[in-house]
């Protein structure tokens, strides 16, 4: 037994593998193993030998089993100290470096209005930059005399001698969108229309070119309580916060009746912009149901249908939600100003997890 003990006790001391560990168990002790033999041969013996070498035997089994379980993990530990050092990867060292290219502030915020208004129902509809005045104007209930159609105000495009054709502008607004999806799709629809529109002004708050976005729902039962709600609901999503009173001031636009401008409840503390609480209102844009002169234009029967219109900036709403205080840096190409507010190019706004997350 000291033979079996020092012969199998040293060749699994020295095997390599597993294989190679399977091989001396079965050997040893397998059914046909020696130890396992030898075991066999305590049925020949006197009781007195059977006394002595059967808890020999059983001690040289569970010895060899013991070193047989001891050479597998040893192995097993072996064999994965190998692989992490094959796989090692230094986690200290930098990430892969950003990418160079950012999502402008404007293009991010476009897509998070977008996105609110896809869940109450609101499409996206599309139109040209350069419009008829009809449907820049005529259509939209602003007569030749008022002082938008100034060329002080809006771009006119320039027209060769001897041209009759009516005149284009450069679009003072998205409203003309509207008049299109009318005239194509009818009612009832809902839509939004964001886009650039272009106006002769250039300030701090104001540049010849910039972004709006404007909505349209038609049915035959809307009313001002429905607007008033679409506007609460898109300004909580928008600003992130869980309530955002909305407030309606009595204005004049030409394509609306009644018309009010909106209001955000908002406060200033410390110079901060805080939305949906205080005793200060931010003006935030114009609405109103729609003007029955501005429904025949898209041809649509004012005496079935009824609905209401918003403008919204969207330059001005990233300037509010992002902290940017200049509106003339929108459109100047500073790659530094573009590093600090743009987005992350896979950064998509969804509701489930949050505009601006």
């Amino acid at each position: 037994m000291d033979d079996l003990r020092e012969k199998y006790l040293g060749l699994i001391r020295d095997a390599a593998d597993e294989s190679r560990l399977e091989d001396l168990r079965v050997q040893a002790i397998g059914k046909k193993g020696e130890v396992s033999l030898a075991m066999r041969e305590l049925g020949r013996m006197t009781p007195e030998e059977r006394k002595e070498a059967g808890p020999r035997l059983n001690a040289l089994k569970d010895e060899i089993t013991s070193a047989l379980a001891a050479k597998k993990a040893a192995l097993g530990d072996a064999a994965l100290e190998a692989r992490l050092a094959s796989e090692w990867l230094d986690v200290t060292l930098p990430s892969r470096p950003r990418a160079q290219g950012t999502v402008h502030p404007v293009s991010q915020v476009t897509e998070e209005i977008t996105a609110i208004f896809a869940d109450m129902g609101f499409s996206v509809a599309e139109g040209p930059q350069v419009e008829s005045d009809w449907y820049n104007f005529d259509a939209l209930n602003i007569p030749g005399h008022h002082p938008a159609r100034a060329e002080m105000d809006t771009f006119y495009m320039a027209r060769a001698e001897g041209d009759n054709r009516p005149p284009h502008v450069l679009r003072t607004h998205t409203s003309p969108v509207q008049i299109r999806h009318m005239e194509a799709h009818g009612a009832p629809c809902r839509i939004i229309a964001p886009g650039r529109v272009y106006r002769s002004d250039y300030d701090q708050t104001h540049t010849p070119m910039f972004h709006q976005v404007e909505g349209l729902a038609i049915d035959r039962d809307i009313s001002m309580a429905n607007l008033k709600w679409c506007l609460e609901e898109f300004a909580a999503a928008f600003f992130e916060v869980e309530k955002v009173e909305v407030r309606f001031r009595a204005s004049h636009f030409p394509f609306t009746e009644p018309s009010a401008e909106i209001d955000f409840r908002c406060s200033w503390v410390g110079g901060q912009l805080k939305l949906g609480e205080g005793d200060d209102w931010l003006e935030a844009g114009g609405s109103g149901m729609v003007h029955p002169k501005v429904l025949a234009a898209g041809g649509i029967d004012p005496d079935q249908w009824q609905g209401f219109a918003f403008g919204l900036g969207i330059d001005r709403l990233a300037m509010l939600k992002y902290g940017i205080p200049d509106l003339r840096a929108f459109f100047d190409s500073d790659l530094r100003w573009l590093r600090h507010y743009g987005f992350a190019a896979l950064d998509v706004p969804t509701l489930h997890r949050g505009l601006s997350a």
